[in-house]
């Protein structure tokens, strides 16, 4: 019997093989810092597995964990001097503030705009703007609720002072928060980075603030979602 023709332009699925592309394309994967955290409680749970609460416990555990850790692939906008955001969460503050002064980029207040992560949101950090890493300087502080405005003096963080190719200057600061207990960034000084490329991490709620050069147009506002490499934040002068 001839084979019914398939119209142009529609894929044809190829059994397993389909299957597992489906499966890749909605999972994200794990970022390789989870690794250790999905890794221990499945070798509890399988420590464990004649004991049914101990394993229930564990594999929920592990869950939980590829869930925090997970690193999705994102599409940064291809437009010219668009900053976006470098984290995925809640827009907290839109205003004016001096950027810290670890990075020497003076007194005068610049924009901001801070996100804040919950427990449940992507806790990777992708560079907002291509350009060169000036600085990378961490500070040891407290561990208040990210949420506070106090948070961005006070917590633990560490900043990164970013160049644009025409010369503008931008702060990321990533800031510990109540359940946050670890920084990581993985940039250093005199590297060139790309927009939407992951660069570091928070663990366990955190925020993260960028400042961006006077003149600077501003496209979100407080309550806003944002989408780590794909919300555009601001527009350079």
């Amino acid at each position: 019997m001839a084979r019914r023709p398939v119209p142009a332009g529609t894929p044809e699925p190829t059994g397993l093989g389909h299957v597992v592309d489906l499966i890749r394309s909605s999972i994200p994967p794990l970022h390789p810092a989870g690794a250790p955290f999905v890794a221990a409680p499945l070798a509890v749970a399988a420590l464990g597995r004649r004991r049914r609460a101990v394993r229930t416990a564990s594999l929920l555990t592990a869950g939980a964990m590829a869930g925090f850790f997970r690193h999705p692939p994102r599409v940064p906008p291809n437009r010219a001097g668009v900053v976006v955001a470098p984290a995925d969460g809640e827009v907290a503050l839109v205003d004016v503030a001096v950027p810290p002064a670890e990075l020497d980029l003076g007194t005068e207040p610049l924009p901001r705009v801070s996100i804040f992560l919950s427990v449940l949101d992507v806790h990777v950090q992708r560079v907002p703007v291509s350009g060169e890493v000036i600085d990378v300087v961490h500070k040891a502080g407290q561990f208040l609720s990210a949420d506070l405005a106090d948070a961005s003096v006070v917590n633990e963080r560490t900043s990164m002072h970013l160049r644009t190719p025409a010369g503008h200057d931008l702060a990321v600061v990533q800031i510990a928060g109540l359940l946050a207990r670890r920084i990581v960034n993985q940039a250093s000084a005199g590297d060139t980075l790309t927009i939407g490329d992951t660069y570091g991490l928070i663990r366990f709620g955190s925020r993260v603030d960028t400042y961006f050069p006077e003149g600077s147009r501003l496209a979100v506002l407080p309550g806003q979602r944002a989408v780590g490499a794909e919300t555009v934040l601001a527009e350079l002068p």
